[in-house]
């Protein structure tokens, strides 16, 4: 009953995205091909959305849930990580036709074969969890 509100808003969360069409292959393919500015400006507004809110976090010291203390760490830069994960990640967002997060959105709206990418998703993360101290990082 405590999470009833995390749960609340991941579905104004789906809802919101697919009414914005943020879900939908045919905006993903626009901005594939660089035909539409539509999904470029959503991704924006979640890149600043997110560096506001890491700024707040770090500046203005806030409290997690329950009065938890929210420690961010910086990560060492590394052009391997950005590069082989960034082309991995956008290889299959765009053979797929979705990023991770819609992918729930999508079954919730009843797109059942998005269920392979589902399986798909988590035999990659189980692969990552395996190799992931032989990357590089």
């Amino acid at each position: 009953m405590k999470l009833i509100k995390f749960f609340l808003v991941g579905v104004v969360f789906g809802i919101v995205l697919t009414k914005a069409e943020a879900v939908s292959w045919y905006r993903i393919y626009e901005m594939f091909m660089f035909q539409s500015f539509h999904m470029y400006g959503i991704i924006a507004t979640a890149i600043f959305v997110g560096v506001t809110g890491i700024y707040l976090i770090k500046k203005k010291d806030i409290q997690g849930f329950k009065g938890a203390e929210i420690n961010i760490q910086d990560k060492e830069f590394s052009i391997s990580r950005y590069i082989i994960g960034g082309t991995m990640f956008g290889m299959g967002w765009g053979l797929v036709g979705c990023c991770p997060g819609p992918i729930f959105i999508l079954i919730g709206n009843g797109v059942l074969s998005i269920c392979i990418v589902l399986l798909g998703a988590l035999l990659g993360t189980y692969v990552y969890g395996i190799l992931k101290n032989k990357l590089p990082h």
